[in-house]
């Protein structure tokens, strides 16, 4: 007779309970296998939640994750959510967004890069999208809450532009254009994304239509700054910085 292996599955809840989090090598090692189906099946038996952070590489128990209002929980920067999968979660937020969502209103909710999984949501037809101030909103696939989402953020847009257009004075908005005038290319978007940043919601489009260049260039300006994502480029003008040793001692 061949002897029979057997995998308790409350050696994963001891360990999950434990840590709270565990990864999948983790999972194998506490349960004795090198086979990552021995494994779901006992977390089966457990009810357990995959991440949707991190590649979808760690796992809890649903006894364990405390969802917030949003149905989203955390543990060591690691994001789990009620809906499951990432592309889950974004459907179920663009569905349930009284104005659609942009992507970085996505990216700052859920705390990961969300752009190609928004494409992917679009390609599959569980999400539309629509071109709103030069930048895609996410909204529903269902026609009529799409139009109602639409009109909301279009409505939200038109106002935050006219206050946005009367808080500047002519002559600020003429030192702008001016001093962006004397920028290159980069320094330009970087410039632009910064003020953008400054003047919050709708930033992007007000800086865009003053300085004459498109809504995604500032958008991509400042999310290069939030994201930390600059090489700076140190520059001298000629015959600037220390002179040679041979001229500054001679002989």
């Amino acid at each position: 007779m061949f002897n029979v292996v057997r995998y308790p599955a409350n050696k994963l809840a001891r360990l999950i309970r434990r840590r709270k989090i565990a990864t999948m090598p983790e999972l194998m090692t506490v349960l004795g296998t090198q086979v990552e189906m021995t494994v779901f099946r006992k977390l089966r038996e457990l009810s357990y939640r995959t991440s949707y952070s991190h590649g979808s590489r760690y796992y809890t128990l649903e006894e364990i994750a405390e969802f917030d209002s949003q149905g989203l929980w955390s543990c060591r920067l690691v994001w789990f959510s009620r809906y499951g999968t990432l592309l889950n979660t974004l459907e179920a937020f663009v569905e349930g967004s009284r104005m659609g969502c942009f992507s970085h209103e996505l990216r700052e909710q859920l705390h990961v890069e969300v752009k190609e999984s928004l494409l992917r949501l679009v390609r599959q037809g569980r999400v539309t999208r629509e071109e709103v101030s030069g930048l895609y909103l996410y909204c529903s696939r269902v026609a009529t809450r799409h139009q109602k989402q639409l009109a909301s953020r279009q409505a939200l847009e038109s106002v935050v532009a006219r206050e946005g257009a009367e808080i500047l004075s002519d002559d600020v908005k003429a030192a702008i254009v001016l001093f962006a005038s004397l920028l290159d290319e980069k320094q330009r978007r970087l410039y632009a994304g910064l003020e953008a940043l400054k003047r919050g919601r709708g930033g992007d489009r007000h800086i865009a239509t003053l300085l004459g260049i498109h809504p995604h260039t500032v958008a991509r300006g400042r999310e290069e700054l939030m994201t930390r994502d600059v090489i700076v480029e140190r520059t001298r003008r000629v015959g600037a910085g220390r002179k040679p040793l041979e001229k500054k001692h001679p002989k």
